[in-house]
């Protein structure tokens, strides 16, 4: 008779250390470590959390000289897929023992000029399962960000099961969750930023709430879902003025770990930084797509199906001879490059 697996999974709700990549991967890094050390199998972090979310576009027009100088910290701070950065989150989760799915800041090796707002999945053993990036940022998001291709959008195989995720509003397309679920996936991070915004913090926050709680129940999954934090000293550092900081009414909470029910087992988090804790128990997605398997039983593929197109976006397709001396062409570096790279 088979069993199921459990686990347990870790959310972490933290800030960067804003603009300053180093830092954040070894305060990453330290994090990592902390939740194996509390028995986690599974650690996710927030968005763009190497290293910072472009809070400033909330404040000023892009054309400001703070978002001008920031959008140039942004990039040069921005983490290369492999690189230095990455080698030593691998050294952090092999140690830990833990699978890590971490958001950060991406920029294409040797290449300068366009980010992508990205999510990075490493394995328990050190090497780098694979990365995906935003299709669609959003809002304002598009000021800094390029758009992402579908080639991440897929499911990551772990132990316990296949391992997906999604960024912010993307969570709340039912497209992009049903190619995940179709895929298999079984446990789902999410992760998202702070939602400093004059005015709306705790109602984006809900909202938020609203889409994790639905994207467990109708994928009949656990959801870990990481939410940002916005610290004062961000806020002196992005100029924020007095009068804002007052209309801001929150700055970063309800991080929740959710059952395939849609029932919180961890969480919503309050302010601040913390790491959330919940044990998953992986039968209970059993026990319920017994009743509904929007993937099975309860569809009809026949009526309505999604086309999934994963075929990477590249802005050249090199054509060159062989290479009678074996040495490798310069360019970008290609997923197959990064797949299965052992830290």
């Amino acid at each position: 008779m088979d069993k199921y697996p459990k686990l347990k999974a870790a959310a972490v709700q933290a800030a960067p250390v804003f603009l300053d990549r180093e830092a954040t991967v070894e305060k990453a890094c330290g994090l990592i470590k902390q939740a194996g050390a509390n028995g986690a199998n599974v650690v996710v972090f927030p968005e763009c959390f190497i290293s910072g979310y472009p809070e400033w576009l909330r404040f000023y027009p892009f054309s400001h000289p703070i978002c001008l100088r920031m959008g140039k910290e942004l990039f040069k701070s921005a983490v290369e897929i492999p690189g230095p950065a990455t080698d030593l989150l691998c050294r952090a989760a092999k140690e830990a023992k833990v699978y890590v799915v971490m958001g950060l800041n991406e920029r294409r090796p040797g290449m300068i000029g366009t980010l992508y707002n990205s999510m990075l999945f490493i394995h328990r053993d050190g090497s780098i399962l694979g990365k995906r990036q935003k299709l669609m940022p959003t809002q304002t998001e598009r000021l800094v960000h390029g758009l992402g291709d579908g080639a991440g959008l897929r499911t990551f195989l772990t132990e316990y099961g296949p391992l997906g995720g999604l960024m912010c509003s993307e969570n709340g397309n039912p497209l992009y969750r049903f190619a995940l679920v179709c895929q298999g996936e079984v446990l789902h991070a999410a992760n998202w930023p702070a939602f400093a915004i004059p005015g709306r913090s705790r109602e984006t926050q809900e909202a938020m709430l609203i889409r994790m709680r639905n994207c467990a129940w109708e994928g009949q999954l656990f959801v870990v879902s990481a939410a940002g934090v916005v610290t004062q000293e961000m806020a002196d550092m992005i100029e924020v003025s007095k009068e804002v900081r007052q209309k801001i009414d929150s700055w970063g909470a309800k991080s929740a770990i959710l059952g395939p029910k849609g029932q919180y087992l961890a969480g919503p988090a309050e302010e601040g930084e913390m790491i959330l804790y919940a044990d998953l128990d992986l039968e209970q997605i059993l026990e319920a797509r017994l009743n509904t398997d929007y993937t099975g039983h309860y569809n009809r593929f026949d009526v309505v199906s999604l086309n999934l197109d994963q075929s990477p976006y590249a802005p050249v397709h090199l054509k060159t001879r062989p290479n009678v001396e074996g040495v490798k062409p310069s360019g970008p570096e290609t997923p197959d490059d990064y797949d299965k790279r052992a830290c």
